[in-house]
Formats: structure tokens, sequence, C-alpha cells
């Protein structure tokens, strides 16, 4: 494997290498390559390890969402559901209005 030392910028032929990317093995000037994560990297390699993989765990952030909802709906319909239980415990007599309660005094 050729030395760094001796080597041409991969972008521009004039110019001495500094550095090697690890990614793709070329070798770079000081403008062609920037540290991510601690390596040094060329620019189509670190737009590549920038962009999301797409796996097929991607799918559970979705589904736990989708759950999260219904049980929040769920939820909320049984404290309505209690809280609607509980008024009709209530009873009657207090229900009534002043003008009923005038005509039963009658």
């Amino acid at each position: 494997m050729p030395s760094v030392a001796h080597a041409r910028c991969f972008n521009h032929a004039g110019r001495e290498a500094v550095a090697r990317c690890p990614a793709c093995r070329r070798t770079f000037c000081r403008e062609c390559v920037s540290e991510h994560d601690g390596r040094v990297l060329c620019a189509p390699c670190l737009a590549k390890s920038a962009q999301p993989s797409h796996s097929s765990g991607s799918r559970l952030p979705a589904v736990r969402n989708a759950l999260g909802a219904a049980m929040g709906l769920l939820a909320a319909w049984f404290f309505f559901y209690l809280v609607g239980r509980g008024l009709l415990l209530i009873p009657t007599e207090g229900h009534s209005s002043p003008s009923a309660a005038a005509e039963e005094s009658e």
C-alpha cells in the first residue's frame, strides 16, 4: 500500500494528500476530509454515513405510538364511564328545579 506522504489528493491532483479515508481507502487533502465520530472521512463517505438506514426495525416506534394512543383513548373512555356511573348514583331529589320544588310544596 503506498504511503500517504507521497500520495496526491483524489479530488485535487496538484495537492498532496494528508489523510486516507477508512471507508473508501482513497487519499485526500485537508479540504476534502472532515472528522466525524473520531474518524477522518471524505465528503461522499460522510454523506453515506449520515443517511438513516432503512431497517426492518423502523416500524417499531410507529407501532409503539399507535399502541400508546389506543391505550390513552381507552383510559379516557374508562374515566368518563366511571364519572357517568358516579353521576347516576346521585339521588334524583336533588335534581329538581326551584319552580318544581315550589309546586310540590303547595
